[in-house]
Order: C-alpha cells, then sequence, then structure tokens
C-alpha cells in the first residue's frame, strides 16, 4: 500500500461543467425507487445469457448512444456517448421475464426482454425509447495508471475542486492498494465532477461550501458520505469499475441536508 495526497498551492483552472442534473440531483436517466440487487445465479445467467454480445454499441431512436458491457462477468457497465462516467449497473426481475437495470441509486435505465430487445429509460423519455444495436465495442474497463499517475491526478482533481469551490480543497487517497489506481483517479474524477456541478447551481452551492476534503478509502462496499467538511469515498477495488458509489450519489451527499 501507499499514499497519495494531493495539496494544491495555487487555483488550477476547472472546464465549464454543464448541468445536466435536475436541481432534484436526478441522474441522467429518470429516478425509479432503489431496488436491491435480486435473483443470485438464476437472475445473472438469465441477463448475462441473452441475445446480445458482450460488448456492444447501442443507438436510441432520439439518437442516444451508449455502449453497454457485459464481458467482465460481474455487474454490467454502461456509458453514454460523450460521457466521461461508467455506470455499473445492478438487474433486477420484471414482469414477463424482462429484466431491469438500475444504477445504485435506483434509477431505471435499460429494461431487456428474454429476446434481447432494450429499452433506454432517460429524463427526456421517462416512459423509454427502443434502442438499436449498432456494433461491437470495445470494454469499459479503464487502463491501469502508474502510482505517479494516480498523484498526479490527485493533485490536478484537487485544484478543479479548488478552482469551483473559490478555496483549497484537500484530495485524499491514503491506501491505495496496488492495482487499485486507476479506479481511484476516477473516483476522484466524478467526486470533483460532482462537487463543480453543485457549485455552479445558484441555489445550491451553498452546501457545496461545506466541502474542506474529498477522502478516498477503502472500505467494505461503495460508499458516500459528508461529515463536517469531509467528502468520505468508500471504494472496493475488488469489485473494479463498479467498486465506487455513482455521481448520482455522491451529488446526494454534497448536496443534501447534514
Amino acid at each position: 500500500m501507499w499514499r497519495a495526497c494531493a495539496r494544491p498551492d495555487v487555483l488550477a483552472p476547472v472546464p465549464v461543467l454543464a448541468l445536466a442534473l435536475a436541481l432534484g440531483l436526478a441522474s441522467p436517466v429518470v429516478v425509479a425507487a432503489a431496488t436491491q440487487d435480486g435473483g443470485g445465479s438464476q437472475l445473472r445467467d438469465r441477463v448475462f445469457g441473452r441475445n446480445l454480445p458482450p460488448v456492444g454499441r447501442y443507438v436510441s431512436e432520439q439518437g442516444v448512444g451508449f455502449v453497454l458491457d457485459r464481458s467482465a462477468g460481474r455487474r454490467p457497465l454502461l456509458r453514454f456517448d460523450g460521457r466521461p462516467e461508467t455506470w455499473a449497473l445492478r438487474p433486477s426481475p420484471a414482469p414477463r421475464g424482462d429484466i431491469i437495470y438500475r444504477t445504485d441509486a435506483g434509477d431505471e435505465v435499460l429494461r431487456i426482454t428474454p429476446d434481447g430487445g432494450i429499452t433506454l429509460y432517460t429524463v427526456q423519455n421517462p416512459r423509454g425509447t427502443p434502442v438499436s444495436a449498432v456494433g461491437p465495442a470495445e470494454a469499459l474497463e479503464p487502463d491501469p495508471i502508474t502510482p505517479v499517475e494516480l498523484s498526479r491526478a490527485l493533485i490536478r482533481q484537487s485544484g478543479l475542486a479548488t478552482r469551483a469551490l473559490g478555496r483549497t480543497v484537500l484530495l485524499e487517497a491514503p491506501d491505495v492498494i496496488p492495482g487499485s489506481e486507476a479506479l481511484v483517479a476516477d473516483t476522484a474524477a466524478v467526486a470533483v465532477d460532482a462537487v463543480a456541478r453543485v457549485a455552479r447551481a445558484e441555489s445550491l452551492r451553498g452546501r457545496a461550501t461545506r466541502l474542506r476534503r474529498i477522502l478516498i478509502v477503502n472500505g467494505e462496499r461503495p460508499d458516500v458520505r459528508l461529515v463536517a467538511g469531509t467528502l468520505r469515498i468508500s471504494v472496493q477495488p475488488a469489485l473494479g469499475p463498479a467498486g465506487r458509489p455513482s455521481s448520482a450519489l455522491i451529488l446526494q451527499a454534497v448536496a443534501g441536508d447534514d
């Protein structure tokens, strides 16, 4: 294990971050009631045995493109075109043998029928829109990075958070497990993006100013809490890209009440 700590001495520029989320902190997909992972091995076999490629690119009738990666054998991964975040989806059974994919915040993203038909749910189309397969795609597993690259990434992200809030925000990862550097860097980027989104919303900026430090630690499960000015994010490296909380949960922690 090794220790990484980012403490910027100067303000770094932050890119323009569009507030894609509503003030109610919905993720880029329509909000639905949260559900637990269910179904055990039978559901898992049904999810991965459908008439779909391990990794494929899809486009909805409204032109929303995304990659769905089911190759890892764990939770399916999804990334929308033009978006940096990879979403880890949780399958749950639905009527008629369908399977619903949700984010860790309970947001319904996809519905897949027994023959492999897909419906995409978005804020713009909460009732769902059909999806067509475009072709194969590359897996969404991140490329590994070195400890030095991670240190640079943490310094850069700390600078972005500092610029967004107008004062120093520390970003620390005290116990990085070798091999999990890419996950920690991704977690830092997702967290800082969420902080910047809250800071750019006039009605929520006051809540973001409570933040003094972002701390990324290893935990039994992905989790996020804001306590006494510290945004504590727990990651589980064994889960790979699914081992961190999504931006939706981080947004809720930053913008929520103490």
